[in-house]
């Protein structure tokens, strides 16, 4: 079980929960002003590139800052529903920025650091975003575009100047640090907050708006996956520009009170990321699978892990090679869990509970997961389907009603009395839910159904292959084939021995029909702004 122990009843926790959501409610005065005013403490870790800076931000810094940043959007002449293009790094101002627009009722765009100018001209005009607020990295990106965007009114700079710019820490300075809600419009539960951007991987990314009471509903996010507390040091990697960020920066930690590392790191440094979680204690810690493929191809011996008490993971299902490593380093099991930026954490491994290897784990309370087919009939156990969300009355705490001024899309995601998440997945007779892939990514191959995930996790345990992706091929004979693309370590060359290796190696992995019967070696796989692989652009390659 790890360091995590305790009885856990999983029909009588889903049984017993209740969810109840306020008609008016405003996350950022509701809970952070709340918790700033009654059990202050320190809420941001927040630690330079290097490692050497640090600074401690308490819960009312972020609560003062935010309401002077409110005041200056309301003086400027932003109003409730105004769209507002965010793109800042891993800072303590990306948080005044986020919980300044909730308070005011504008609505937050959050954008990861690696948009390039073409991406943020499409997002400021398909939401007709009055305002955008960046930090020196994207000032030319935003000057290249700005003429071509009719709706951009307001340009605010983070920790620089220029001009036809507002700086952001001089409309801070001259405001005041309380906001008179009273005076400003109600907000109510079900009110815009955020608006995301999905990462594309077949096409343009769509808006995903979300609510206030999305903040909320990710008390579920909290309490079974996360299992976070008021005592805990959370560090979560991720950019600030991913939904991944509402999960662990934002929403569980703040509703927990916990302590939360902001590390404004480039890429992965794989030493100082141990050196960060052994000198600030972290106690809850949550990584995409690559990186913990990586710390544990490294030596941990050195590390202290002893304030580490709970290990989470999602986005891919992980080797038990990985997991093993790690909990030998740690003590800590690794806990997988699943969500959309449509959703909130919905399947997880909750602490306590029986850790099956590359299982996402059980749906959450709250919610009817279930893996379904196209006419919405859930198909047996071990068959791959749909996954779903049961639409249910009251409604699924945080899932989406619809994408953002795209009504039309609704109906292929919301139908049969379902929103079919476009994964696909088997269920155990144990109710546990085993991820294969997008439903677009399904291999048919002589009558067998093929997941690409369960072909490239067998190809990452190769020592050759850092790297792997897996797409169908049409093929006369079998209708598809399996075709693989990898990306070798330093230590490898291509060479049709090498293949052979690789084929033989996943045939003794998994199932043999499985095997790649092509494989490509690259030097990189292409990918989304997110880091999700783009498999479309692999499948045009056949």
């Amino acid at each position: 079980m790890g360091k995590n122990i305790f009885t856990f009843d999983y029909q009588k926790t889903c049984d017993d929960f209740s969810f109840e959501v306020p008609k008016d409610f405003n996350f950022a005065f509701d809970v952070l002003s709340k918790r700033a005013i009654e059990n202050d403490k320190v809420a941001l870790i927040s630690i330079d590139r290097n490692g050497d800076n640090v600074n401690h931000f308490w819960y009312s810094d972020i609560d003062k800052v935010s309401n002077r940043f409110g005041n200056a959007l309301l003086d400027l002449g932003i109003k409730k529903g105004d769209n507002v293009l965010v793109v800042l790094p891993r800072i303590p101002e990306w948080y005044f920025v986020i919980f300044g627009c909730a308070k005011v009722g504008a609505v937050a765009m959050p954008g990861t650091n690696l948009l390039t100018a073409n991406d943020l001209e499409y997002r400021i005009n398909q939401a007709k975003a009055r305002v955008a607020i960046v930090s020196e990295t994207h000032i030319d990106a935003i000057e290249a575009i700005k003429e071509n965007c009719p709706s951009l009114e307001l340009l605010i700079l983070v920790r620089a100047e220029r001009n036809g710019w507002k700086n952001f820490e001089h409309l801070c300075g001259s405001y005041p640090e309380l906001v008179d809600r009273a005076s400003l419009p109600t907000t109510k539960s079900n009110d815009l907050m955020l608006i995301y951007f999905t990462s594309g991987t077949t096409a343009k990314p769509k808006m995903v708006g979300r609510d206030h009471q999305y903040g909320l509903a990710h008390t579920i996010t909290k309490n079974y996956w996360q299992d976070l507390k008021e005592t805990d040091v959370h560090w979560t990697l991720t950019d600030t520009g991913w939904a991944k960020a509402a999960w662990g920066l934002l929403y569980p930690p703040v509703l927990a009170g916990s302590s939360i590392i902001l590390y404004d790191g480039e890429g992965f440094d794989l030493d100082l990321h141990l050196q960060i979680i052994e000198k600030h204690n972290v106690t809850t810690f949550c990584a995409p699978p690559t990186i913990y493929r990586m710390m544990a191809q490294a030596d941990l011996s050195l590390t202290d892990f002893s304030s580490l008490r709970h290990c989470i993971g999602a986005g891919e299902p992980l080797n038990p090679e990985a997991m093993r490593a790690w909990k030998k380093a740690t003590g800590c099991d690794i806990y997988d869990g699943y969500g959309q930026t449509e959703t909130i954490n919905i399947v997880a491994n909750f602490p306590g509970m029986e850790i099956r290897p590359g299982s996402m784990g059980k749906p959450c309370p709250g919610f009817i997961v279930d893996i379904i087919d196209d006419e919405g009939r859930i198909v047996p156990d071990d068959k791959i389907g749909h996954i779903a969300v049961k639409i249910t009355d009251p409604y699924p705490p945080g899932l989406f009603r619809g994408y953002y001024n795209e009504k039309d899309l609704a109906s292929e995601c919301f139908r049969n009395g379902w929103y079919y998440t476009g994964d696909t997945a088997t269920r155990d007779k144990d109710g546990y839910i085993w991820f294969v892939g997008r439903s677009d990514d399904i291999i048919s191959s002589s009558g067998y159904r093929i997941s690409p995930f369960e072909v490239e996790s067998a190809l990452i345990e190769h020592p050759a292959i850092t790297e792997s992706a897996v797409v169908g091929k049409p093929d006369d004979l079998r209708g598809q084939i399996v075709k693989a693309f990898v990306v070798l370590t330093k230590e490898f060359k291509p060479s049709a021995e090498l293949t052979i290796e690789i084929q033989d190696f996943v045939k003794n992995q998994t199932a043999p029909y499985k095997y790649p019967r092509e494989i490509v070696f690259k030097k990189d796989l292409p990918k989304t702004i997110s880091g999700k692989i783009r498999r479309v652009e692999l499948r045009q390659e056949n």
